[in-house]
């Protein structure tokens, strides 16, 4: 009985899919697109916003997303300082982010920038990389 000949894991290619990821999540974020956002998440993700409680699961994450961007809309851009596919099944990428915040409430404009550190999975080495952890923090002094 013959087996297949497994493929081998090349690192290096599976960044630009990871990559996508990223990206893709960047322009829901920037659409406030809740649903689209939590798509990229896996199930047992965990968000931790700054100045908030872990968000655990993805009810727990939409709801601080629904509450976050129900205050807020974001215009930012990433900057992907690094992305590190580690195995098949797990990756990480270091970025930074920066651009405009308005507060819905007045109008009001802000400066937005922070940096993130995203851990990305794949539950069977395969598909598309998903958000396992997301932890991030502002870079904007205090006002």
């Amino acid at each position: 009985m013959s087996r297949p000949i497994p493929t081998p894991f090349d690192a290096t290619a599976e960044v630009a899919s990871a990559t996508r990821t990223l990206r893709t999540y960047e322009a829901a974020l920037n659409a406030a697109d809740v649903d689209a956002i939590l798509a990229l998440y896996a199930r047992d993700a965990v968000f931790m916003a700054q100045h908030r409680s872990p968000a655990i699961g993805v009810d727990a994450i939409g709801a601080a997303y629904r509450e976050i961007l129900g205050m807020i809309r974001l215009d930012i851009v990433f900057e992907l300082d690094e992305v590190v596919v580690v195995s098949p099944t797990v990756a990480w990428a270091r970025t930074r982010s920066a651009g405009t915040t308005t507060i819905l409430a007045n109008g009001a404009q802000v400066s937005e920038g922070n940096q993130e550190l995203f851990v990305l999975v794949r539950e069977d080495g395969a598909g598309d990389w998903r958000i396992g952890r997301y932890l991030f923090s502002t870079t904007q002094p205090r006002g």
